[in-house]
């Protein structure tokens, strides 16, 4: 074919490409996978749906109820619908609060290790740790705490105990989450900064770390999400009490799940309202915290994309 012929040939205006029809034995394929997924997906929502419908008619009563939110039971006969879940509110908010003071600085500590400076055997055996600790069920996360600082070291239960079986629980989800943010971070920003000779520790602190900070409070709000409903932790670890109390290391301290298993054993219909209600309440905790979280992430990732 002679040069001309070719650049006329390229000239011309190129043609669509027509696909041929499925065949109909790929369209059977394709209709029986989307019933596959839909029906899977379906499947999986129901017993959510459900477990949220049972919950909200069987609690709704409870929790729109003067002083459910206000009050505690002190005072309060079992077979009385009287009083709130103040007491134990405060106490699933204090516990929670406690561990994550104790385990977020540990944590990202520990994530910061991993990413910037760990090499060879040590980060091996501290990634290996991480995710040993990160399938410990909570009632051995509860043995432990009470065997060492029960049994072993002659302390009291008590709302701190408590919150220490709850640092063990938290901890991988921190380090996870961090490590994770951290490393999204890009090398470029790190290599620019040693080349203007910054040192390594105000690197992490003055850019790594803000960068990465949105995604690591999602993380953290996410890991206390996963702890506040722990129920062997408060079974094992500290007594329940109609009352507030202030003094974590001393002294029973009540919390959502020790009402809910308190209040199963009371066959008066006050206590059932009591339990619905203390599990609707739970809902409410675990989805605010979460709706935070996914705030925070929306905010940054918005941040991101906006225009220099």
């Amino acid at each position: 074919m002679s040069p001309s012929m070719s650049i006329e040939a390229l000239d011309q205006p190129v043609k669509p490409v027509v696909f041929r029809p499925l065949t109909l034995r790929r369209r059977i394929k394709n209709s029986v996978a989307t019933t596959f997924f839909f029906t899977s997906f379906v499947v999986a929502l129901i017993p959510l749906v459900w477990l949220l419908w049972v919950v909200i008619a069987r609690g709704w009563f409870a929790v729109t109820r003067s002083g459910w939110w206000t009050h505690s039971l002190r005072g309060v006969l079992p077979e009385q619908f009287a009083g709130g879940v103040y007491h134990a509110l405060y106490g699933t908010l204090v516990q929670a609060g406690v561990a994550a003071v104790l385990a977020v600085p540990l944590g990202l500590m520990t994530a910061v290790y991993l990413v910037e400076y760990g090499t060879g055997r040590m980060s091996r055996v501290t990634t290996f740790t991480v995710d040993v600790l990160a399938g410990v069920p909570s009632i051995v996360a509860a043995l432990f705490v009470f065997s060492l600082w029960i049994a072993t070291l002659g302390f009291q239960q008590s709302a701190f105990a408590v919150a220490l079986a709850l640092v063990l629980l938290m901890l991988p989800v921190v380090v996870r989450a961090g490590e994770e943010m951290l490393r999204l971070v890009p090398d470029e920003l790190r290599e620019a900064s040693y080349a203007l000779g910054v040192p390594k520790w105000k690197t992490i602190v003055r850019i790594v770390a803000p960068i990465a900070m949105p995604g690591i409070v999602s993380g953290i709000l996410l890991s206390i999400a996963r702890v506040v409903g722990e129920t062997a932790p408060v079974l094992v670890l500290v007594g329940y009490s109609h009352s507030i109390n202030l003094d974590v290391f001393h002294g029973n301290m009540a919390s959502l799940p020790l009402l809910i298993y308190t209040e199963l054993t009371n066959p008066e219909h006050a206590g059932f309202l009591r339990v619905w209600g203390a599990a609707l309440t739970l809902i409410i905790v675990v989805a605010t915290i979460n709706l935070a979280a996914a705030m925070i992430r929306f905010v940054a990732t918005r941040r991101r994309r906006l225009p220099l």
